[in-house]
């Protein structure tokens, strides 16, 4: 007994300097690769409770306190939606205390960076904590994270136009006859994709026999848009390139798509809902592991973005920079301290809290039904109208992004 107590002090007092290892070893690298992770990780949670938690949850009376109790999608909702609530607290209270940080001197710079093990903890307690909350609380977050999803879509779309444009600078700034074919081809396959896309949107969501005007219009408006595009690219005035006119056509052809994809299956517009029983279990979890890769790679992407993030007090970064940095260990602490932060931390925390949101929304398909097996993911109508709306807003702020230095010729955009 003495030697099996011995041993198993030993694997503890193992397993724990093995933790430590391991959050030690996390908090010596890129801050935003392990917060990444936590958020990964979230999503993976909510998606295994989406599936496996709705006969649990049955059983706790303050969340099913109803005279009849609701449909298994309405516990799988609840579940998705408690998780993201608790990530998103986690996030905005980082966004709170870390309001202010200027340089790497302030003690809240090594609480960004580190005390990792104590930052899990914290979040698997709110996590479980948004378990005890009334349903009442869990519905008002429901709709707030309608209008937090919407925000995310539009730090999105201002990533995008940042990348377009940066693509665009750095191939003319070759100044070489090979770049410019090369942003020739481009433009030339985007806009093929784009009128391709176009007549695909038209076989699938406007069928014969039915009155679809409202995707019609969807549609051709979109086709306009990307006409614009060129006109104002091509104008004399503006002297623009036709690859971010070509980049943005594409994208919002994209929207256009997913917007009316997300249609109800039983809306006899949608073409999709003839092929919605083939839809296996394989292919929504592709789809969903899709989905959570590109929500995950724009939140990393928008902490990484110093056009939107970097500190007022810090030099321009970005240059020549990887996407991820690691942070060097032990390596000139006296002069690091002194250093200016080289993105603003606090709206770091709030691009994740919006993803909370947004990624809440897509796993309940916007909190609306989520089709007859229970199993669709992203499909309703405030989703479409989102999707929709979002290619509007994405058409406006790239045709702002030509104007606007002729307009304002005294400002710096």
């Amino acid at each position: 007994m003495w030697a099996a107590s011995c041993l198993a002090s030993c694997c503890a007092a193992c397993a724990c300097d093995a933790c430590r290892t391991v959050v030690s070893g996390i908090s010596r690298k890129s801050a935003r690769i392990a917060y990444c992770g936590l958020f990964a990780l979230s999503l993976t949670v909510s998606w295994i409770l989406r599936e496996v938690a709705a006969p649990l949850m049955e059983k706790i009376p303050w969340i099913n306190h109803f005279h009849k109790t609701p449909d298994r999608e309405w516990f799988e909702t609840d579940a998705v939606l408690r998780v993201s609530l608790g990530n998103f607290l986690f996030f905005t209270i980082l966004a709170v205390m870390m309001i202010g940080v200027k340089n790497q001197k302030d003690p809240r710079d090594k609480l960004h960076h580190g005390g990792w093990m104590m930052k899990i903890i914290c979040w698997c307690v709110l996590v479980i904590l948004m378990f005890f909350l009334p349903n009442g609380i869990i519905s008002f977050y429901e709709s707030i994270s309608k209008f937090g999803s919407g925000f995310f879509l539009l730090v999105q779309v201002v990533l995008l136009l940042d990348f377009v444009h940066g693509w665009n600078d750095k191939w003319v700034g070759y100044d070489e006859q090979f770049w410019y074919i090369a942003l020739l081809v481009v433009s030339l396959v985007c806009y093929v994709a784009a009128f391709a896309f176009s007549g695909l949107l038209f076989y699938l969501f406007t069928p014969s026999g039915h009155d679809c005007g409202l995707n019609t219009f969807f549609i051709v408006m979109t086709l306009i848009l990307v006409f614009v595009f060129a006109v104002i690219t091509l104008h004399p005035a503006v002297g623009g390139s036709v690859l971010p006119a070509s980049v943005i056509s594409v994208y919002c052809m994209y929207l256009c798509y997913s917007g009316l994809a997300s249609e109800p299956r039983d809306y006899e517009c949608n073409g999709l809902h003839k092929h919605s029983k083939a839809v296996s279990t394989g292919t929504l979890t592709v789809g969903l592991l899709t989905t959570v890769l590109s929500v995950v790679y724009s939140a990393v992407r928008a902490g990484s973005s110093t056009t939107l993030l970097s500190s007022p007090s810090s030099p321009r970064a970005g240059e020549d920079k990887p996407l991820l940095p690691l942070d060097k260990a032990d390596e000139h602490e006296e002069k690091k301290s002194k250093k200016p932060v080289s993105y603003s931390y606090s709206f770091f925390h709030i691009i994740f809290s919006l993803a909370s949101m947004y990624s809440a929304m897509l796993l309940t398909g916007w909190s609306t039904s989520v089709g007859e097996s229970g199993k669709l993911v992203d499909v309703g109508w405030p989703s479409v109208w989102v999707r929709i709306v979002t290619g509007w807003a994405t058409a406006g702020l790239f045709i702002w992004s030509l104007v606007a230095p002729l307009l304002f010729p005294d400002r710096d955009f």
